[in-house]
């Protein structure tokens, strides 16, 4: 007879085990068994099936998700990491391993991961992404969306060039970044887009085993 995979993975739930020390090769009548028959008892059962049901539900993956909102003070790449770790804390915690994933909803600001120390790496990121992408372009021909000024256009592009999206490994309940690594928010515009100011919003997800 062939047994399903699905009956399979219930079997040790379904079963109850006996042992004996003297079991015969004859059919089992009710006088068969000796006295040192040994079955597993009701609640020695109901602990098997409890610890097996635990195990089942450790396995299945969880998932949490927070949108956090932050403002940037002043065009440029800022540090927020700890506003991160503070948004996530009580979820981050409860995960093993897993994966979190962050997304900025925005086309003129960007995330990256970068080092966490010196704050001239960040001086001279945002240097460097001037040079890659000049507001110049804005004013010689290069783009035609210029309506909204000379920060936009280079803004979208920068955007597109660093990412609007990462993911970072969660190990022990804790985001597994490296000694010097932080998380980056990039601010490309002066003005912050038609809403004045700074503020981005950025979603959160967890997912990942206890």
């Amino acid at each position: 007879m062939r047994i399903s995979p699905t009956f399979k993975r219930f079997l040790p739930i379904a079963l109850v085990i006996c042992t004996s020390s003297s079991l015969t090769s004859r059919p089992l009548a009710s006088s068969s068994l000796s006295s040192s028959t040994r079955c597993l008892s009701s609640s020695s059962g109901s602990s098997a099936s409890e610890a097996t049901a635990a195990a089942m539900t450790s396995s299945v993956p969880r998932w949490f998700q927070k949108e956090i909102s932050i403002t940037a003070p002043s065009r440029g790449c800022h540090l927020i990491t700890n506003d991160v770790n503070k948004a996530i804390s009580e979820d981050v915690s409860q995960i093993k391993i897993g994966m979190a994933n962050l997304f900025i909803q925005h086309t003129s600001a960007s995330l990256t991961i970068n080092e966490n120390a010196d704050p001239d790496v960040r001086r001279d990121m945002e240097m460097a992404l001037n040079k890659i992408v000049p507001a110049s372009w804005n004013r010689d021909g290069t783009f035609h969306h210029t309506m909204e000024g000379d920060d936009d256009m280079p803004g979208h592009v920068k955007s597109s060039l660093m990412g609007v999206s990462i993911n970072i490994p969660i190990r022990n309940g804790n985001l597994a970044l490296g000694t010097w690594q932080g998380i980056y928010l990039n601010e490309h515009r002066d003005q912050g887009g038609w809403g004045g100011g700074h503020t981005r919003r950025i979603i959160i997800t967890l997912q990942g085993q206890s």
